[in-house]
């Protein structure tokens, strides 16, 4: 038949395969972007909120003897063997409030984390109280210059559990890149696209931003594995 039609057999056979339509395919790239929290898809880091800036309050220099432990060793730890902090700002109505993340370096999972309307030792010492594992086994605590974290409270912690403290060096931010970047990413991801009315809000929303790091957020430092599904014992 094919002869005396004049068509190739492989014409004859060729059977179409289904192809998905262009609304299934919208439908199924849209319910990746919200499992992201709206994070993942093109120019992954542009923030569509940057009406409001934050002026930063200068400080005097930190003329702390204490050295620079870590030397940019971001990589390769054990687990709880250095952990990385820093700041940033969140606004709640009209007034500007401070989170604090607390990062173990093995495998970037938040493991600490609060939030306040001042920089100061009490808003670190209330991210320490909410580690749950054993803050024994902690032995590094790297962080900028900073009064809040180099200070008479939490020294106490720190000679309790018997941590050394590792400091960056003066004007140095890439002495504690990881924090650096965590906190830029809380920026665009969390603190940016967001409007905080209430602290009650802002403690709500802060919980799950931490979930999502922790158990759903890609990281390339660990083969676009989230921190949870680095697993080893604490």
């Amino acid at each position: 038949m094919c002869k005396v039609l004049g068509i190739s057999r492989q014409t004859y056979y060729y059977k179409e395969k289904a192809m998905p339509s262009e609304a299934k395919l919208e439908e199924f790239i849209e319910s990746i972007l919200n499992k992201s929290r709206k994070n993942y898809g093109t120019r992954k880091l542009v923030s569509n909120y940057t009406k409001v800036h934050f002026r930063a309050v200068k400080t005097t220099v930190n003329d702390s003897p204490n050295k620079n432990i870590l030397n940019r060793n971001f990589s390769n730890k054990r687990p709880l063997e250095a952990i990385v902090t820093d700041l940033t700002y969140v606004r709640i109505g009209k007034a500007w409030h401070y989170i604090c993340l607390l990062l173990d370096l093995y495998n970037r999972e938040i493991i600490g984390y609060t939030y306040g309307n001042k920089t100061d030792a009490h808003l670190v010492r209330q991210a320490f109280a909410r580690i749950r594992y054993s803050l024994k086994h902690v032995e590094i605590f790297h962080t900028n210059r900073g009064k809040e974290f180099d200070n008479q409270t939490i020294d106490q912690i720190l000679e309790t559990f018997d941590i050394e403290r590792s400091l960056s060096r003066k004007g140095s931010p890439h002495d504690n890149a990881v924090a650096e970047s965590t906190y830029k990413s809380t920026k665009v991801e969390f603190v940016y696209p967001n409007h905080f009315q209430t602290l009650k809000e802002l403690e709500i929303q802060l919980f799950d931003c931490v979930h999502w790091w922790n158990n759903f957020c890609l990281h390339s430092s660990l083969n676009y594995e989230p921190p949870v599904f680095s697993p080893y014992e604490r």
